[in-house]
């Protein structure tokens, strides 16, 4: 963490560990695994055998009488080369129906992972992650997964065994030198595209990271359309965007010249080391050494060989690039979770549903205090508000309640449980919240409603929004429940999605409720609204009401001021008013505020204008 801020780690895996990362997954479907190496070596047999079936046919047609070349050829022969051919393809498409479910479902669990891991972090990491930046990491990630794994066990492997097994035939039927040229060849070529590629693969890391800027820029001004378009920003948000595109360009530029100089290195090199065997095995049918057959077995095998040398080079290349792709997607899971269950953790028990907080003191960062030594208690069923100007620490509170952050001093109890001893399942479990700024998921209203309980039948989801002032708003729709709220809920007013908010905490039913300031941002005719359905949810709750209106808490069985982190005055709403403090100026700026709003409303006049004239 650095100045608050969560940070990932600086991409200091190496290549082995994000390989090691897949064996687990792997290791579930080794049976599969096993059987798809058998059908790949059978497939390299095949495909070896070819040029020495190649090599008989073409002895067996030197002979000196030309009229009798057919009858020469033993038939079996030309069977066994065609049986060969489609022996190479039936193995190879058997290989990729065996390993299609490993490789499948392991990819589908490595994303899934990393996605309940993203979830598992605290809220912290959440408001500091850049969501563009990170959905594009894991797209990449997931899908360099199947990439990696067809180019190591279906193309490397393969490869890697040809390369052996025809080393070994050149070397007992041959000259020694056979051998020596190919394994030098073969081996110059790896060291020359292992150098090149570990040289070129920063300009990757270039363009995956201003590939992820640039996403998260245009998936940032995407969201905010309407503030684009409020300060007709357009243009900047298109220079913003371009911006990183032009550093995605100038990488990509360098790696596609650098791709173009490794390619004719490789070139010259399968060239030269080909032309060399050739011009040996020509020399070998001159002196006698070798039949015709030797020489076209020789240069098929070396033709053989290179052809997928030649395509392991942009092997090495993607499977290089696959592990830098990965690289960021496995980062996210080195982030430790800040908030989890302790070993011992216990599910909480909800007996009295009293809540209490004990002296606690909270800081996002040491050298900013927000809470000091704040002490409160909430009997059963009792409601408490706590007001204050903003940046008091009122919406803190509600953070550590659920436990989004750890007290830095002091202790929380439900029911005399420390929240930090029992599972977060159950503590979050057990409370529901309506928050200031409620953000639905671009669905349907009745999914957003059912979140609360995405097991809850249909008739329930109707009853909480029967509950919440919802219903006859719903009905009224075209499509009634089915209608799309639009991104984060757009398609709604404030009041409706409030009412949504209401409603699946509703639906969700928990025993401790949190209202977190949530008619801060409605007209006073939607809040009444709203008020009626708040006091139906907080009904037999315990509940604690975050609110910056007194007007929404005066009925409150207690009202803390919080003031800079600290409980300046506590009390009842008349108590409050009759000590005449910081709650009592509050109150009547409030009041006077509310009858400038009439006296606009009744003449038609912006209340800013008719609080200008009060003033005067």
């Amino acid at each position: 963490m650095r100045n608050g801020r969560t940070e990932l780690p600086s991409g200091n895996r190496n290549d082995w560990k994000t390989v090691r990362t897949l064996f687990p997954y792997l290791w579930e479907y080794r049976g599969r695994i096993g059987l798809a190496l058998l059908f790949l070596a059978l497939a390299k047999l095949a495909n070896i055998g070819v040029p020495v079936a190649l090599k008989l046919i073409v002895d067996g047609l030197d002979v000196t009488n030309p009229t009798a070349q057919l009858a020469a050829i033993p038939l079996f022969l030309l069977i066994a080369y065609g049986l060969l051919r489609f022996s190479t393809s039936l193995f190879q498409e058997l290989r990729n129906a065996v390993f299609a479910k490993a490789s499948q479902r392991s990819t589908r669990k490595i994303a899934l992972k990393v996605f309940r891991h993203l979830h598992e972090l605290a809220l912290r990491f959440h408001l500091d992650r850049q969501t563009g930046g990170v959905s594009r990491d894991i797209e990449r990630g997931s899908r360099s997964i199947t990439q990696l794994l067809h180019f190591l066990i279906f193309s490397i492997l393969p490869t890697a065994f040809e390369i052996l097994v025809v080393c070994a035939i050149l070397l007992l039927n041959f000259d020694i030198w056979f051998s020596v040229v190919t394994v030098a060849t073969v081996g110059l070529y790896f060291a020359y595209t292992y150098k090149v590629t570990e040289w070129r693969i920063k300009f990757r890391v270039q363009m995956n990271a201003a590939d992820s800027m640039a996403n998260t820029a245009a998936i940032d001004s995407l969201i905010n359309y309407e503030t684009v378009k409020y300060f007709c920003n357009e243009e900047y948000e298109v220079r913003r965007y371009d911006k990183e595109m032009r550093v995605w360009e100038k990488a990509s530029i360098k790696s596609q010249v650098s791709l173009a100089l490794l390619n004719i290195g490789q070139g010259v090199i399968i060239g030269v080391g080909l032309t060399v065997l050739m011009v040996m095995a020509a020399s070998g049918v001159v002196r006698g050494a070798m039949t015709l057959g030797d020489f076209v077995m020789v240069n098929a095998f070396l033709i053989q060989l290179y052809i997928p040398l030649n395509f392991l080079g942009t092997i090495f290349r993607e499977v290089k690039h696959s592990l830098t792709d990965m690289e960021k997607m496995f980062s996210l899971l080195d982030v430790d979770p800040e908030i989890e269950d302790k070993p011992s953790a216990v599910p909480l028990l909800i007996t009295r549903r009293q809540v209490a907080f004990h002296n606690v003191s909270f800081h996002y960062q040491p050298d900013r205090p927000i809470l000091h030594d704040i002490s409160l208690e909430i009997p059963a069923g009792h409601k408490l508000a706590v007001v204050g100007s903003s940046g008091a620490g009122k919406s803190t509170l509600a953070r550590l309640l659920f436990r989004f952050y750890d007290v830095t001093g002091g202790d929380i109890t439900i029911d005399d449980q420390d929240i930090r001893n029992v599972t977060l399942a159950s503590l979050r479990g057990a409370i529901g919240i309506v928050p200031q700024d409620t953000v639905l998921f671009n669905d349907t209203i009745e999914y957003n409603i059912r979140y609360g309980k995405p097991d809850a039948a249909k008739d329930e989801v109707h009853r909480a929004a029967l509950l919440a002032n919802l219903h006859e708003f719903i009905a009224a729709l075209p499509q009634g429940y089915d209608t799309i709220v639009g991104e984060r809920g757009l398609k709604l007013s404030g009041g409706e999605k409030q009412r949504i908010a209401i409603a699946r905490t509703i639906l969700k039913d928990p025993p401790i409720l949190i209202l977190d300031e949530a008619t801060s941002q409605l007209d006073s005719k939607s809040e009444q609204a709203i008020q009626s359905a708040l006091k139906d949810v907080a009904a037999n709750r315990t509940t604690l009401v975050i609110a910056h209106r007194l007007s929404t808490v005066i009925d409150a069985d207690q009202i803390l001021v919080l003031d800079q982190g600290r409980i300046s005055e506590r009390g009842s709403h008349r108590q409050l008013l009759a000590a005449g403090g910081h709650y009592a100026e509050m109150w009547a700026l409030q009041q006077e505020q509310r009858e400038l709003e009439k006296e606009a409303e009744q003449i038609g006049e912006p209340v800013e204008i008719r609080m200008a004239d009060r003033a005067g």
